[in-house]
């Protein structure tokens, strides 16, 4: 499942994204985290020092050694320099599966160790002195997109994308590659306007976008949500001391966060796994075709010098038969037998 956090800055979801990740972690998933924010804190969420996570690989500065491994032997791919960053896969085409070595996830990712299970983060990496005044943070962006767009994932397996904040997550077509769409609006006027602003956005292309209202006091704050965002809203979450103690520097074992904040979690796996068992993959291909084409035509055949409307392969549909056979984990298994929270009724005491 592939996961996106999406928010105003301040809104707290690079905070609510770690400890999703925890989350999955303790329930045995299999995760690869990205941080795909121009500010890089999800690796300090996660518990890196500054340098840990100072030391994580950008994406961005293994873009050539990203698009020659993708490419592969497809024959529409005339060279590595003329793919973009929406450059579908086709026949001959590498895929990335999260449970594989391979060496994009050599170069890119770095397993970290959390209380109950390591997970592989990536980063597309900050500006260097070099990019400013120069350089869109969009272009390192697009090493995450043409990933994503070369990704078969499954069952217990998760993809979990800190965005970056606001609107900019519309410069490109990736907010169409997620199965489940996490907005993170504290509740107030502007803590809702990244949600109004997403929700006209994605209206044509099926997004599925829940609301996580963070920051909640009490039931007076999830009623202003609810008016605010009827029924996207799906849970909120309140104080955590937990987080506090983190946010400092002092961080005690994820199994000692707040009941309501892990049942509040748990209600975002659960929805996440509802997500996936609507997945349309002939969609998911043809969205990914249609931003393909769009990039070609306004830029992407100027700078490269190529029809790259020849690279789409119209016989290929990316989908679980380029995967290899999920089996039944022990996380699965749990799924089955758990409880379901009631949708926006979960939120913890404020301290």
């Amino acid at each position: 499942m592939k996961i996106a956090f999406v928010g105003k800055g301040g809104s707290g979801k690079t905070t609510l994204s770690s400890l999703f990740i925890r989350h999955l972690a303790a329930n045995e998933a299999h995760v690869i985290a990205v941080d795909a924010d121009i500010n890089q804190h999800l690796g300090a969420a996660l518990g890196l020092d500054d340098t840990e996570a100072a030391a994580l690989p950008a994406m961005g500065a293994h873009l050539p050694l990203i698009k020659d491994y993708l490419r592969g032997a497809n024959p529409r791919i005339a060279s590595a320099e003329t793919m973009i960053k929406t450059t579908p896969p086709g026949e001959g085409s590498r895929l990335l599966r999260v449970r594989e070595d391979n060496p994009i996830f050599d170069a890119c990712a770095r397993t970290v160790r959390l209380d109950d299970g390591d997970i592989r983060l990536m980063a597309t990496g900050p500006f260097t002195e070099s990019d400013l005044g120069v350089a869109c943070y969009h272009s390192k962006v697009g090493a995450v997109e043409l990933c994503l767009n070369h990704l078969v994932d499954g069952p217990d397996e998760y993809v979990v994308v800190d965005m970056t904040a606001g609107s900019d997550s519309f410069a490109s077509g990736m907010f169409t590659r997620f199965d489940m769409t996490f907005l993170v609006a504290e509740p107030t006027r502007k803590g809702v306007s990244v949600y109004r602003q997403y929700k006209e956005y994605a209206r044509d292309f099926g997004v599925a976008l829940k609301v996580v209202g963070n920051k909640v006091q009490g039931p007076d704050d999830l009623e202003f949500l609810r008016a605010e965002v009827g029924d996207d809203l799906l849970i909120g979450i309140g104080h955590s001391d937990w987080v506090r103690s983190m946010e400092k520097g002092r961080p005690s074992r994820f199994e000692l966060l707040e009941a309501d904040n892990r049942m509040a979690l748990q209600t975002l796996q659960d929805t996440a796994e509802d997500s996936y068992e609507l997945r349309d993959w002939e969609r998911y291909t043809r969205q990914m075709v249609h931003f393909h084409l769009k990039n070609a035509e306004s830029w992407g055949n100027e700078k490269t010098g190529a029809d790259l409307a020849a690279q789409v392969d119209p016989a290929f549909v990316l989908d679980e038969r380029h995967a290899s056979a999920s089996v039944a984990t022990p996380a699965s298994i749990r799924r089955r037998d758990r409880c379901r929270n009631t949708p926006g009724q979960a939120f913890a005491t404020p301290a």
